[in-house]
Parts: C-alpha cells; structure tokens; sequence
C-alpha cells in the first residue's frame, strides 16, 4: 500500500480529517479493511506511516503491511 498524491476518481472513496482530505480505492478499501496514516517525526525518521488491517502483502516487499512514504 502506498501513499501518493492523487485526484478523486469515481472509484475512490474519499475521508476528511483535520482538513486534509484522504482518498482510497473502494476495492483496496474492501480488501485492507481499516487502514491508519500517521505522521512520524523522529528527527532521523519523517514521513507518513500507513498500516493496514488486512496486510496485503506477504513475505519480503518493500512496505510489507506497514510503508513509510
């Protein structure tokens, strides 16, 4: 799962949330259950955190359940 900047499409489900706006593929949305963004700021470590529910990948990816964009 990846964080990108993107525009609404049709097939988007779309989240407010202190005034940033969120959008996610309804069948991603289906298959990664309830997903969490959060903003870490570590010093060394910046960057958004996106978990998902249901990881959807397995074994060695790049984000595994868990990717720092």
């Amino acid at each position: 799962m990846r964080l990108v900047l993107d525009e609404p499409k049709d097939d988007d489900d779309s989240y407010e949330f202190e005034g940033l706006t969120y959008l996610i593929n309804k069948d991603l949305a289906t298959q990664s259950g309830t997903v969490k963004v959060d903003f870490i700021d570590n010093g060394w470590q910046q960057g958004f955190s996106v978990t998902a529910e249901k990881p959807l990948f397995s074994g060695a990816s790049a984000c595994g359940s868990s990717c720092s964009c």
